[in-house]
C-alpha cells in the first residue's frame, strides 16, 4: 500500500472517534494522568498529595477522567532526567507531565504559564520594631543604616535573594542556604518554619510560594509577607507553566486547554496557599 493510501485510511477511520477524542481531550491509550513529582517539597508536592501541584493534578485528572498517579524521585538529584525522560527499554514512561516548571526551562516543552509570582521577604511581626513598617523593598532599603547592618537575613544561594543582597551591599548581612541538600531531611521551607520563627533569622527572602505557604503555616509569631519587585539587575518575578516531553504535541494541547478551562480552580487553588500573584493570570503560550 503506498504512504498516500495509508494516510487516506487512516484519516477515514479517524473521523469516527475525532469528536469523542476531542471532547476528552486525551488519547485513548492514556490510563492514568501520571505525575513526575518530589515526594517531600512543599508547598508544591508530596506525595500524601497535601502540595499546590497535588491539588492541580487532581483537578486535571478528574477533568479527563483519570485517576491521578505519582512518580516521584527527589528534584536535587537530575529530576527530569530520572522521571520525565526516564525509560527502560519495552517499557513505558513512568510519569507524563511536571506540574511546575519556569517558562524558559529548557529541558521539557513548557506549556502555556499558569501564575505569575515573585519572590519575597518575609519577617516576624513585633519582634523587631524597625521592621514593622516596611510594606515594600524600598522601605526596606531606607532603614537607618545601623539597622540595616544589625539584620541576619536568610537568602538561598545562587538566587535572586543573594544578587540583591549584593548589589545593595548587605552581603555581611546574608545567611546562606543551600538549596540543593544531600540531606534527605532537609526542606526549603525550614528557613521560615524553623529558623525564622525561632529568632535564628530576622529576616527571610525566598520564592514567594513558599513564602506565602510557611508564613501561614507558622502561627506565632505572626509573619509578614512583602512581595519583591524586580529591579534593574534583579529579576524576582517569574512566571511558571507545566512541562512535557518533546514532541508530544497533543499531550501539550491537551494541558493547556485543561489550563484555559480551569483558571478559576487553578486561582482558587493558589490563594488557598498563599501563592502571592503579580499581574493578571498569564495566558499567552511562551515563545
Amino acid at each position: 500500500m503506498s504512504p498516500l493510501a495509508r494516510v487516506g485510511l487512516v484519516c477515514i477511520a479517524s473521523v469516527l472517534s475525532m469528536h469523542t477524542a476531542m471532547a476528552q481531550g486525551v488519547s485513548s491509550e492514556r490510563k492514568a494522568f501520571r505525575v513526575c513529582l518530589d515526594p517531600s517539597n512543599l508547598p508544591f508536592a508530596n506525595l500524601q498529595g497535601e502540595g499546590i501541584e497535588n491539588k492541580l493534578a487532581d483537578v486535571f485528572g478528574k477533568s479527563l477522567g483519570l485517576p491521578v498517579t505519582y512518580y516521584a524521585f527527589p528534584q536535587r538529584f537530575a529530576f527530569v532526567r530520572n522521571t520525565l525522560k526516564y525509560k527502560l527499554p519495552g517499557e513505558e514512561y513512568p510519569c507524563d507531565i511536571l506540574m511546575g516548571v519556569p517558562v524558559g526551562f529548557d529541558q521539557v516543552s513548557v506549556t502555556k504559564p499558569y501564575y505569575t509570582s515573585t519572590y519575597v521577604m518575609v519577617f516576624a511581626r513585633g519582634v523587631n520594631k524597625a521592621l514593622d513598617g516596611v510594606a515594600s523593598t524600598e522601605d526596606f532599603l531606607k532603614l537607618p543604616p545601623e539597622t540595616l547592618k544589625s539584620l541576619r537575613i536568610g537568602v538561598y544561594d545562587k538566587s535572586p535573594a543573594s544578587e540583591w543582597l549584593s548589589k545593595h551591599h548587605l552581603v555581611d548581612q546574608g545567611v546562606p542556604y543551600r538549596m540543593l541538600n544531600s540531606d534527605p531531611q532537609q526542606y526549603p521551607g525550614e528557613i521560615i518554619e524553623k529558623d525564622l520563627a525561632s529568632g535564628k533569622l530576622d529576616v527571610a527572602i525566598v520564592w514567594g510560594p513558599m513564602g506565602g505557604y510557611f508564613a501561614k503555616k507558622v502561627k506565632a509569631p505572626a509573619l509578614t509577607v512583602v512581595p519583591m519587585a524586580s529591579e534593574p539587575g534583579v529579576k524576582f518575578d517569574y512566571a511558571v507553566a507545566m512541562g512535557v516531553r518533546y514532541g508530544e504535541r497533543e499531550w501539550k494541547a491537551t494541558i493547556e486547554g485543561l489550563i484555559d478551562k480551569h483558571r478559576a480552580d487553578i486561582q482558587s487553588i493558589l490563594s488557598s496557599y498563599g501563592v502571592p500573584l503579580v499581574g493578571a493570570p498569564p495566558s499567552a503560550t511562551p515563545p
